[in-house]
């Protein structure tokens, strides 16, 4: 059962039946009602037209002997005794009326009366009654119209006419017994209907799923799912899904060519250091103890260079704490680089960011080193506010970077060739590191000539 009603067509099916059942029921109630409703008032209107019929002939001074009343519409008159004065013809029996008498009480002397008061009259009042009747022999439901009239001797009496029930219980029954036996009929369609339907419209659904689960199960993430021609929510789905694949792809290569690249990096300084040390080893005259050394504080710088990309690319933020004074952090780094070989000018006005100052400062010191890398004879670096941003710039006199060239130059383990001529010892990491930690914070990394003719590294920053 859990497996039927499991999948989305089953449960959208069932869900529509339900609705539907619980509306057309609703309606069904209401239509019985308003239908009984309005064949009892047509029942009771007719019973009230017979009785002041009846009631207006007694008031006009027709004698209850004379009434002729009609066979078809059961009619008693009684009077405020409780004598019965006339019936119609073929009335065996009754209930709910005034007596349970048929039987009109020896009345004739009143047609014989000489004496006339004038002209009776007929009550503006009414009253209705349930009850029954039988008829020729046939019995059945009535309801009773009782109407009040003084006859010309002066008495009073109360005409009852009855109005058969069966047309109005005939009909009812006839309506529930279409909607007891059209409703299952219906509600079969609707299912039916909403099951093609919906199997219809999740058909490209199915279709993504199983495309889906041949990528988990290939790890092939070149291949992309189905996309319906149509333009609804189910073609946005696959659309998305196909963006999140490519992602999902470029992010596997990037990491894949990441691991290449390192593997690369490390396998020069490691060889490096190897070989110095089984040199050492046979000939401990022969030992480089500076180039290790250099060999060692290389293979440090790429770890560690390797650990912050990690933490990067595993969506590390950094901490919302107490703002980083960028002036302050930019005369403490460069205090400590008064050797250099390159001298650094600064132009700082005080503005802070949030963030951490660790990965600022790793910013700071990579665009200092690129710079003196490629420096002629000078370095500056500048701290303003512009607005809400903080602007850090790290201009150089050097040959500055070709326009061809000013991205490709943040990729990782990328170096130019001018770079790599006169690298110390870089791996292509700095500013890569410098623009995932400056976008981690909310802000970018870009470069363009500086006035002087070299390169300008603007990292802007959001101060709040």
């Amino acid at each position: 059962m859990r497996k039927v009603f499991g999948s989305v067509r089953s449960r959208a099916a069932l869900g529509a039946t339900l609705v539907v059942a619980v509306a057309l029921v609703a309606a069904g109630i209401a239509v019985l009602q308003v239908l009984r409703a309005d064949l009892g008032d047509q029942a009771r209107l007719k019973a009230l037209v017979d009785a002041r019929e009846v009631a207006s002939k007694i008031a006009a001074g027709a004698g209850y002997g004379a009434l002729k009343l009609d066979e078809d519409i059961p009619v008693q008159v009684v009077d405020e005794d409780g004598r019965v004065r006339a019936v119609s013809e073929d009335l065996e029996a009754v209930t709910g009326t005034g007596s349970a008498s048929v039987t009109p009480v020896a009345g004739g002397e009143d047609d014989d009366k000489d004496d006339d008061d004038g002209a009776g009259r007929v009550s503006s009042e009414e009253e209705y009654r349930d009850g029954s009747a039988r008829v020729d022999g046939e019995t059945g439901d009535y309801v009773w119209a009782a109407v009040e009239a003084t006859d010309r001797w002066g008495d009073d009496v109360t005409v009852y006419a009855g109005a058969p029930l069966a047309t109005e219980r005939g009909a009812v029954t006839t309506v529930r017994n279409a909607m007891l036996l059209g409703l299952p009929l219906l509600l079969v369609v609707v299912a039916a209907v909403t099951w093609l339907v919906t199997r219809r419209a999740l058909r490209p659904v199915e279709g993504i799923r199983r495309e889906m689960a041949t990528i988990t199960a290939s790890t092939d993430l070149s291949r992309r799912v189905p996309v319906p021609g149509s333009y609804d929510e189910v073609a946005r789905l696959a659309r998305t899904t196909n963006e999140t694949l490519a992602a999902l792809e470029a992010s596997v290569e990037r990491q894949r060519a990441f691991v290449a690249d390192a593997s690369h990096e490390l396998r020069s300084p490691v060889a490096s250091l190897r070989t110095q040390l089984e040199v050492g080893a046979a000939h401990p005259e022969l030992l480089d103890l500076d180039g290790a050394v250099e060999d060692v504080v290389r293979l440090q710088r790429l770890s560690a260079d390797l650990l912050l990309l990690a933490r990067l690319d595993a969506g590390e933020r950094p901490s919302s704490g107490t703002p980083v004074a960028l002036d302050a952090l930019v005369r403490e780094e460069l205090a400590q680089r008064l050797g250099d070989r390159v001298p650094v000018r600064t132009e700082v006005a005080p503005v802070a960011v949030p963030g951490s100052r660790g990965q600022l400062a790793r910013v700071l010191g990579n665009l200092v080193d690129n710079a003196q890398r490629h420096a002629g004879g000078w370095v500056r670096v500048v701290v303003r506010a512009e607005g809400r941003w903080a602007v850090l710039e790290v201009a150089d006199d050097g040959a500055g970077v070709p326009e061809g060239e000013r991205e490709r130059i943040f990729e990782r383990f990328v170096r130019l060739d001018d770079a790599r001529s006169r690298d110390d010892g870089g791996a292509g990491l700095g500013l890569a590191i410098a623009r995932d930690v400056a976008v981690r914070h909310g802000g970018t990394l870009a470069v363009r000539a500086a006035p002087e003719g070299g390169a300008l590294f603007e990292l802007r920053l959001p101060t709040g």
